[in-house]
């Protein structure tokens, strides 16, 4: 393994640690196509997933929760003004949020929010795949309602754009991942071709990428790491995508420092 990966490598494997030991209670606004899914990804990780989507309890939710996953999948005009008020109370008790930005370019109304919501968190992660990302940052990109038909390396000068503009860390999804900081970027060459078949995919990393933050891991690079391996060796397990959505639970469950080690490729 090249020496200048050792340092990322040490943060992946400490955030796994940290987050079996802690526990960590993640706050989960998300869509209800993929509530379950997402709800046992955390849960086999380690974390304590909450699905709350009513203002009554937010603040007090926020206020001992770890992180916020926002995720915008079945977004209305109910749920747009609670994502705002539960930022707000993020923000207060200084929780960092994690955007899944689900469609943005599809629709007027999902770029729109979903700019509005990064603008508002004081501590922020975005996650989101290739297209997402460059309608975000206001570039044209390719998109099919929530399918990305852009390249993850395609959205690089966008994601770049993004965590200048609202001082944040992003996350693209794709064949290679990036985790792009103030800092530099990372790849990742994990995952595979059967993930984007299963719904939530996506969704269960941004999940996921809350937990992390939750335990100080605030770049997004943990989550992408561990679920890209999960992915890759619960595609070898699986003879279709009914099977990959079970076995990745399995997986993440299983996973340990000395398989990430030896099955993460990471430049």
């Amino acid at each position: 393994m090249n020496q200048n990966l050792d340092s990322p490598i040490k943060t992946i494997v400490t955030a796994l640690h940290a987050l079996r030991e802690q526990k960590p209670l993640v706050v989960n606004i998300t869509n209800y196509v993929v509530m379950n899914n997402t709800a046992n990804a955390l849960l086999a990780m380690g974390a304590s997933p909450i699905m709350a989507h009513s203002r009554e309890e937010m603040a007090e939710m926020m206020s001992f929760a770890g992180a916020l996953v926002i995720n915008i999948g079945t977004l209305d005009s109910q749920w747009i003004p609670r994502m705002g008020f539960a930022i707000e109370q993020a923000n207060i008790n200084n929780k960092l949020v994690v955007l899944d930005p689900v469609g943005c370019g599809a629709s007027a109304l999902r770029t729109a929010t979903s700019r509005q919501i990064a603008q508002a968190a004081n501590k922020l992660i975005i996650r989101g795949n290739a297209s997402e990302i460059i309608a975000l940052a206001g570039e044209k990109g390719q998109s099919k309602g929530v399918e990305a038909l852009d390249s993850s390396d395609a959205a690089v000068g966008a994601a770049r754009y993004l965590v200048k503009t609202y001082q944040c860390n992003v996350v693209i999804s794709g064949a290679t991942d990036f985790v792009i900081t103030p800092e530099g970027q990372l790849q990742l060459h994990n995952g595979h071709a059967m993930m984007p078949y299963v719904t939530g995919m996506g969704c269960s990393l941004s999940a996921l990428t809350g937990a992390f933050a939750a335990v100080g891991e605030e770049t997004g690079l943990a989550a992408t790491a561990i679920f890209g391996v999960a992915g890759e060796i619960a595609a070898e397990q699986s003879k279709g995508p009914g099977s990959l959505q079970l076995n990745i639970v399995d997986v993440l469950y299983q996973m340990d420092e000395a398989t990430l080690i030896q099955r993460l490729k990471l430049s």
